[in-house]
Parts: structure tokens; C-alpha cells; sequence
């Protein structure tokens, strides 16, 4: 089974403060991820996986969004959510927590930048699945962490996770990472 494009997602704060050095670092991700080329996916949101979407589209790459709402309408009005630079929206409808699994599961790849609640829900999510995890260290929040936490995690999934402060470096990684063993995760995922 060959897949035609990989398709790598970033996972981070949708809002709070967002430092200028982080909002590049999420750009220069997104750049990378184009290089590579990769297909970004993110949950269609604003914040720090929105700059790496742009970073993406500067450098030509193909991005989707997996968006809560039903609709466009819904996508901009209620949840405040960018439409510039996403090529493709999926509208779910499900909500900001139920859109995760849709956008976690269509991903091969899953990279962690800063991040609240809902990327730690998205972690958990592509651990549990047993997903190829790559964090962004020095970005703040969830992704500062994760080594706090896997301690007490005590499962193996069959994840792999990550980490790099370089955005280049990081996407480089993990998308080798991914090539080198696929069918490991297709029959994982088979397994399931």
C-alpha cells in the first residue's frame, strides 16, 4: 500500500499569548512541512497551527482544515475560525473536541506545538493510537511537558514521539521516521 502524500498534523494553542519567536518557529514549520512534500492538517483554528498553515501556503504546500462547524457561516461566525490560506475545509459539525479524532485519525503524522486542553486531548489521541508524535520543544505549554507526563502514562500504544526545537530538523525527522517503517502503522491501525 503506497500512500501518495503524507499527511502531517499540527496540533497547538489556538489562543493566549502567542510569542513572535513561536509564531515564526510555527511558519518556519509549516515551510518545512511543505518541502517534504507534505500535506498540513490542522483543526481549522486560529493560533499557532494557523501560522504554520501560512507558512505551509508561502511555500507551496497543500493544507486542510477539520473544522467544528457544520458550515462556512458557522466555521467564521461562531467559532471566529480563518478561512485564508486552507485549501481544503472538512466541516464536521462535531464540535471543537469532537472535530479531534477526525483530524487525529487522518493524519500520519501528528506534531505538537505549545498547546492547551485541546492538544492535550489531541496527544492523547495519537498516542492511544499509536501514532508518530513529534513535539516542538521550547514552544511552551502541553509541548513543554509531555516528558512530565509519559511517566505516569505506562501503556505502550506503539507510538514513537519526537522531539526537536528545530521546526526543520523536526518535520526532517519525523517524516524519515514515517518512511522508514509505514507498514508498521497501517497494521497497526488495521489491528486496531
Amino acid at each position: 500500500m503506497e500512500i501518495s502524500r503524507i499527511k502531517v498534523g499540527v496540533m497547538g494553542s489556538a489562543g493566549g499569548k502567542m510569542d513572535e519567536d513561536i509564531v515564526a518557529r510555527c511558519k518556519a514549520l509549516g515551510r518545512a512541512i511543505a518541502e517534504e512534500g507534505c500535506a498540513i492538517l490542522t483543526g481549522g483554528c486560529p493560533g499557532l497551527p494557523y501560522y504554520a498553515v501560512i507558512g505551509c501556503k508561502q511555500a507551496g504546500g497543500l493544507t486542510v482544515g477539520v473544522s467544528p462547524a457544520l458550515s462556512l457561516a458557522e466555521h467564521v461566525g461562531r467559532y471566529g475560525s480563518p478561512t485564508d490560506h486552507i485549501d481544503v475545509m472538512i466541516y464536521t459539525g462535531a464540535g471543537l473536541m469532537g472535530r479531534e479524532i477526525t483530524g487525529v485519525r487522518s493524519c500520519d503524522i501528528v506534531l505538537i506545538v505549545g498547546g492547551r486542553s485541546g492538544t492535550l486531548g489531541e496527544f492523547a489521541i495519537a498516542y492511544d493510537e499509536g501514532r508518530l508524535i513529534g513535539v516542538l520543544t521550547g514552544t511552551g505549554g502541553v509541548a513543554d511537558h509531555v516528558d512530565d507526563f509519559m511517566p505516569i502514562i505506562k501503556k505502550d500504544t506503539g507510538s514513537r514521539i519526537i522531539y526537536d526545537a528545530d521546526p526543520a530538523a523536526l518535520v526532517r525527522r519525523c517524516v524519515a521516521a514515517f518512511k522508514e517503517s509505514p507498514s508498521e502503522i497501517v497494521e497497526r491501525e488495521a489491528a486496531g
